[in-house]
């Protein structure tokens, strides 16, 4: 059951209303925050609401991350239908600026930006952009010091969350961190990615320091926030990023031996709806079924299409389908493999599908399954990357690797840098299948790794001529050569800008990402 319950905040409408669709930050019709607020319930219930406005963007993060990578593909090549098509033109690496499923994720990310800029607000925590430090001053609201830190400590890191997402994706992209005033959205423009990482890191500094502390089983109330720990495993992901490994380590190191979380005995159990929030989770984006309009709708989009009820009521849609590449990735005695994927129909008909979201659902597109972030396993895989390839690093990789029934890796196994970084590539691939994952991990690659055969271009390349995405491409879109779509994928790492957004804003000239 759900911890705490979700509640719609119609007070923060967020970029809906104005003519500049960029930054669509402030409507005449919404009530001040510092007018509205008045007390610690308020300030609470627009934090929920500030939770709930992370379930949009994951509808649509497979399609711009999994089916980017190695891990999945849109297997309806046949299809004319528009939101297909969508799909295909970003797993093969030409995704129209006006593609649909970029600006809803673009937008949904600024949505929720705006709600949590207007808590934010109320709390008295604003970001310096000189210092990169975020500052707190006096408010009015009847709040203890304590009580408005923690409700910042939450905000700023759902806001990171949101922020290291879209600058992975975008590269530079806008940096709105308070409310705007309609002339002020209309005059800012892109800044850099290394000022987008300030704010994130300085967000995830205040989350770490004035976060909860307790582990996930030590609040009942606060299962399903962020926590100091949650943070700190971010912030550790955002410095392997930016290839800051000892300062990763350090964090990961304090997260391991401190933090109270620890692997599942099974793999299978960590994504059980009876099992949710266990000591393997240290962040998730929570779903409540059961006509709460807060259901997920992905175990439908994953299922195959005209497999009517047998997999899960109301069918499913065929979307992101497992690779070839992907299943035989898994050796036979692997026990993520079953979990991670289903196969359904005969010999002659056989479609593979995205298993381990799958659970009872009573209407179609309203699953139980909450959408992991961050669990301990890529604590401790991250932990293997920020060290290098140390006996230490063997030792966490192996805890993973023997969870899926695995016998132990040894040394000889990792006897070359080149063997260390396949193999720690491979484990996380295998782990995090289907988490929205693989393609942040390829882009990681180009930093951490000084293998040029596990570069995010080198390894898509490899897949792309691969026995079943050659038969898929070849076929879509008048033919694709593997050559062509390799330069695609050179050329179109981040994704567009969406159109509109450049369009709508006549004061300024908003630059669009080379090549699109």
């Amino acid at each position: 059951m759900k911890t705490f319950k979700y509640l719609s905040i119609l007070f923060l409408v967020g970029l809906v209303g104005c003519s500049d669709d960029i930054i669509d930050l402030t409507s005449t019709s919404n009530i001040d925050s510092e007018k509205y607020y008045s007390n610690l319930t308020e300030l609470n219930t627009a934090l929920i609401g500030c939770y709930k406005g992370l379930q949009k963007p994951i509808l649509d993060e497979y399609n711009l991350t999994e089916m980017r990578s190695d891990n999945t593909w849109m297997a309806n090549t046949g299809s004319s239908n528009s939101i297909n098509l969508d799909f295909a033109s970003q797993d093969m690496f030409f995704p129209s600026t006006s593609n649909q499923n970029v600006y809803n994720y673009w937008f949904n990310n600024y949505n929720n930006i705006y709600n949590l800029n207007s808590l934010m607000k109320a709390l008295g925590a604003s970001y310096n952009e000189t210092s990169g430090v975020l500052e707190y001053t006096d408010i009015t609201i009847p709040v203890t010091d304590g009580e408005r830190k923690k409700i910042a400590a939450e905000a700023s890191f759902i806001r990171a969350y949101h922020y290291f997402n879209l600058v992975r994706l975008f590269g530079d992209t806008f940096l709105v961190h308070n409310v705007l005033t309609p002339d002020e959205a209309l005059n800012m423009n892109r800044a850099p990615k290394e000022e987008i990482y300030k704010l994130i890191i300085a967000d995830l500094l205040n989350a770490s320091a004035n976060g909860s502390t307790a582990s996930y089983s030590s609040t009942a109330s606060d299962l399903g926030r962020s926590n100091s720990w949650a943070a700190k495993a971010l912030l550790a992901k955002v410095y392997l990023t930016l290839g800051r490994k000892m300062d990763a380590s350090l964090l990961l190191n304090d997260v391991i031996t401190s933090s109270g979380y620890s692997l599942q005995s099974s793999y299978a159990d960590v994504f059980s709806i009876s099992n949710e929030m266990n000591s393997e989770i240290l962040f998730t984006v929570r779903f409540k079924g059961g006509g709460f309009d807060m259901g997920n709708p992905l175990p439908n989009d994953f299922a195959p299409s005209k497999s009517g009820s047998s997999i899960i009521n109301g069918d499913g849609n065929g979307r992101n389908t497992p690779t070839l590449d992907l299943v035989a990735a898994y050796s036979a005695t692997d026990l993520r493999k079953n979990v991670n994927i289903g196969i359904f129909g005969t010999s002659t008909y056989l479609k593979y599908y995205i298993k381990k979201y799958i659970s009872v659902v009573a209407v179609k597109g309203d699953a139980d399954s909450d959408w992991p972030v961050i669990r301990f396993s890529d604590v401790l895989l991250m932990k293997a990357e920020a060290d290098g390839n140390t006996p230490g690093s063997l030792a966490q990789i192996n805890k993973v690797h023997t969870r899926a029934g695995l016998i132990p890796f040894v040394t000889l196994d990792v006897s070359t840098t080149a063997k260390f970084e396949a193999l720690l590539s491979k484990e996380r691939k295998l782990e995090f299948a289907f988490e929205n994952q693989r393609w942040f991990d390829l882009l990681r690659q180009n930093t951490n790794f000084s293998t040029p055969s596990l570069t995010a271009e080198a390894v898509m390349e490899a897949h792309i001529k691969s026995t079943n995405s050659t038969k898929f491409y070849g076929k879509f879109k008048g033919g694709l050569s593997t050559d062509e779509i390799a330069t695609n994928i050179n050329n179109r790492i981040l994704l567009p800008i969406p159109q509109r957004e450049i369009d709508n804003n006549s004061h300024l000239v908003i630059p669009q990402n080379p090549n699109y």
